[in-house]
């Protein structure tokens, strides 16, 4: 199917019509957005699908994704296409500006970074002539049906994976139904993150809809220094060890109220406390005093004593040696205001997780998680302390057994995901 195909609807058509005309308007938002300081000077040009970076030679897949989360969870999947390719170049493009601040340190080897064109034809022009992808690959919700069609037109095959959406987002897009089957049909795979996401899209005449599970759990786990993986290993041994990781201040009241009623309980319990700021270690310290309890600071060099029962973990980029020593994790950002916190760093590992009731950062990985018997939340109140103690000590080893069923599952399902997204490639081209 192109791009002007006899099939497509009226909806769709107009759009296509309406969004040449609307290129002078799309110029003048993003002039305005630029002068408001919510775009990168240095970037804009992507935006108007002038490339920043030159194209590697070679075959390219092109993969999509709005955001920094969105984008980071295509990591395992791009992992897999270079595994069954070593000569594959793969270009990255999201729309949120967040998104290229952390990017540039975490892009796999052999990856460039690029805003998407605003959908303009112009723009896009510019861009597929620059990129000229082997495969462009689409994932969770952001479609833009300009630049799905223009890609289309020029033979190269599409593919929708990890696609999410749920039933409010499904009502808003059925009001401009065939626009959306036009576009869906535009893509040679799809495949749903769960059921409900499969049902909606296929209700909005997407064809040949598979289910597959969110890509999260496949991403690669944090690393570890195997050597000091060992000597705690060794320190702790016999220790009942849960993590509370990238904690705030609203946090710290409920998880050290926690970690004392299980000291109480059996003095082989340990909290590894992980702040999300490293820098207010002495506040967490006077607290952890104020609450009776004993402690030993990570920055200071000391290690956790058979009479320790809060090991403070104030350094950088070591959650990857905490979660590999607990059973448990309670994530931080939950008890306040902030939204909550990555739950997936944990699960990756092996562990279920623990958490207060304000999670929207994350609500549908909470919510995902939960149904899997991933995932508890601990109601705010008096009585939260106690309550996260009970779901503390009541983690069965089933949970964890479960959540490396889950990551397991989903590590092994990318190799065929990837050998089939690479089939789609022309061998002409």
């Amino acid at each position: 199917m192109n791009a002007r195909s006899a099939d497509d609807g009226w909806q769709l058509r107009a759009y296509l019509a309406a969004r040449r005309l609307a290129q002078p308007l799309m110029r003048a938002v993003l002039a305005r957005r630029l002068k408001q300081g919510k775009e990168d000077p240095a970037r804009l040009p992507e935006k108007l699908g002038r490339p920043t970076a030159p194209r590697p030679a070679g075959r390219l897949v092109w993969l999509h994704a709005v955001g920094l989360g969105e984008v980071l969870a295509l990591r395992p999947l791009i992992a897999a296409l270079q595994a069954e390719d070593p000569a594959l170049s793969v270009l990255i493009t999201s729309t949120a500006r967040s998104s290229a601040q952390v990017l540039g340190s975490n892009l796999p080897a052999g990856a460039v970074h690029q805003f998407l064109p605003l959908d303009g034809p112009d723009f896009l022009r510019r861009f597929l002539d620059h990129w000229r992808p082997d495969l462009s690959i689409w994932s969770e919700q952001d479609l833009w049906p300009g630049a799905i069609c223009d890609t289309a037109a020029r033979g190269v095959p599409l593919a929708y994976v990890n696609a999410r959406i749920g039933a409010r987002a499904a009502a808003k897009r059925a009001r401009l139904g065939g626009l959306y089957r036009d576009v869906l049909g535009r893509f040679s795979l799809i495949a749903a993150q769960d059921a409900g996401s499969a049902g909606h899209l296929r209700a909005l005449g997407a064809e040949s809809v598979r289910v597959m599970r969110s890509l999260k759990p496949a991403a690669a786990p944090l690393g570890v220094d195997p050597a000091e993986l060992s000597r705690f290993q060794t320190a702790l041994s016999g220790r009942k060890i849960w993590v509370a990781a990238s904690t705030h201040p609203e946090d710290e009241a409920v998880v050290i109220a926690a970690a004392r009623a299980l000291a109480a309980q059996d003095p082989a319990w340990l909290l590894i406390l992980a702040p999300r700021l490293p820098a207010r270690a002495e506040a967490i310290l006077d607290a952890l005093t104020a609450a009776g309890l004993s402690s030993t600071r990570r920055s200071t060099g000391g290690m956790p004593g058979a009479a320790t029962q809060v090991y403070l973990a104030d350094s950088f980029g070591e959650l990857g040696l905490w979660y590999r020593l607990a059973r448990v994790a309670c994530i931080g950002g939950s008890f306040g205001t902030v939204g909550g916190h990555n739950p997936w760093e944990a699960v990756c590992l092996g562990l279920p997780v623990l958490s207060g009731p304000v999670t929207h950062n994350f609500a549908t990985d909470y919510d995902d998680l939960a149904a899997a018997g991933l995932a508890q939340r601990i109601a705010t109140g008096p009585e939260a302390g106690a309550t996260l103690a009970r779901a503390v000590a009541e983690t069965a080893p089933a949970a964890q057994d479960r959540a490396r069923a889950l990551v397991a599952t989903a590590r092994a399902e990318l190799a065929p995901l990837a050998r089939e997204l690479l089939a789609l490639r022309k061998t002409d081209r």
